[in-house]
């Protein structure tokens, strides 16, 4: 269970409506996904997962954003021991980063799971294509799309259309679930599986802390949007694990993607420390106070939880608002309870400040002015 150290002033009415609205509302398919998953869905992921390990080396993730920020926060905290190695490949333009993917590739034993509701987000759309090429290289094409494993919409699409016509092993992005809450779903969960996280374990986790921590979730939403309200306009999403620096990526984006709207919301930034103290520690102290900051509490080892309790005392006499979040096992249940918190805060909190918790008109800009010079 998800514990905080912080108590706001929750309106108790208003969070009961606004919990209804999330609950019904059509992109809100994660609210109920933990307790209510799909066992045939599940078995599937591991059996394909399960095919994965058996035949591959390395299997390349492609995906941008939602896509693979999720899974690969997880993967790279838990560090499983068993399991195929993970490549990720088409999360950004560098022709640098992509050939460096296919380099890691070398001449291993590899297969390929592509993560694209649509199939024409140039960012994994372009890595795709070299991959399935090298793919085909190795293997034949027969084999090779053998090899692929399709995460996109239901029915349509280009990618969809691809994998019917090619036979690629498809699973779903569900229409009801947006890619920075798709964690839980087949986006995350058949990756997590084949990196050795135990995807049951994960599920557990969500699910006790939909039955436990909700009233914890809005509490923290609320006391997010007091503090917005008094002018602090930054959440600094505060880490003392450096492997959790990718936990701290995807909530980035969970709460930049669903807060920031209508000229709304809190920038979300992060640290990780000991480190950042060595960089960032100056600033934190002693420097604007527009800031909070969010400490995730993991378990820790005793010099480190020491650091953590400097960090507190310090900071809160220097002025800036600390928020606790302490977390109750690093392992799968401990990050599955994580995930379920923070996906239910944002979306309370990004009600709160009167914007769709679901949708990102915004991320639509660039690609358009990208298309027109490409």
């Amino acid at each position: 269970m998800i514990k905080i150290n912080f108590d706001s002033k929750v309106d108790t009415t208003k969070a009961t409506a606004i919990l209804k609205e999330i609950a019904k509302d059509r992109m809100g398919g994660w609210f109920n996904l933990p307790r209510k998953y799909d066992m045939g869905e599940l078995m599937r992921i591991k059996e394909a997962a399960q095919k994965i390990r058996d035949e591959s080396e390395v299997l390349v993730c492609i995906g941008i954003g939602g896509s693979y920020l999720g899974h690969r926060a997880v993967i790279e905290a838990l560090r499983p021991k068993s399991g195929t190695r993970i490549i990720y490949a088409g999360n950004s333009l560098s022709r640098r980063e992509l050939d460096h993917a296919l380099k890691l590739v070398g001449d291993h034993d590899f297969s390929i799971n592509v993560i694209s509701k649509s199939g024409t987000t140039l960012e994994p759309a372009l890595a795709f294509g070299e991959f399935r090429k090298k793919l085909i290289e190795k293997y034949g094409e027969e084999e090779a799309y053998q090899r692929i494993y399709a995460t996109t919409d239901k029915k349509q699409g280009a990618l969809h259309d691809e994998a019917v016509a090619c036979g690629y092993t498809r699973f779903v992005v569900p229409d009801n679930i947006g890619g920075r809450y798709s964690v839980l779903t087949a986006v995350g969960m058949l990756p997590m599986a084949v990196a050795g996280v135990d995807i049951d374990k994960l599920l557990e986790g969500a699910a006790d802390a939909a039955s436990e921590s909700v009233e914890a979730a809005v509490n923290y939403a609320f006391m997010r949007y007091e503090l917005g309200a008094k002018g602090y306009d930054t959440e600094v999403f505060a880490s003392f694990e450096p492997c959790t620096a990718y936990f701290n990526e995807w909530l980035k984006q969970l709460f930049g993607e669903s807060e920031g709207k209508d000229k709304q919301g809190v920038w979300p930034a992060s640290v990780v420390y000991s480190t950042d103290l060595h960089s960032l520690g100056q600033f934190m102290q002693d420097g604007r106070r527009n800031l909070w900051e969010t400490i995730i509490d993991y378990p820790t080892d005793e010099t480190n939880a020491k650091v953590v309790q400097a960090v507190k005392i310090a900071h809160l006499q220097g002025g800036i608002p600390v928020l606790d979040i302490a977390v109750s096992s690093f392992d799968e249940k401990g990050f599955g309870e994580l995930i379920y918190f923070f996906e239910l805060a944002c979306a309370v909190s990004a009600k709160l400040f009167g914007v769709n918790p679901f949708d990102q008109p915004g991320v639509e800009a660039y690609k358009n002015e990208l298309r027109k010079l490409i």
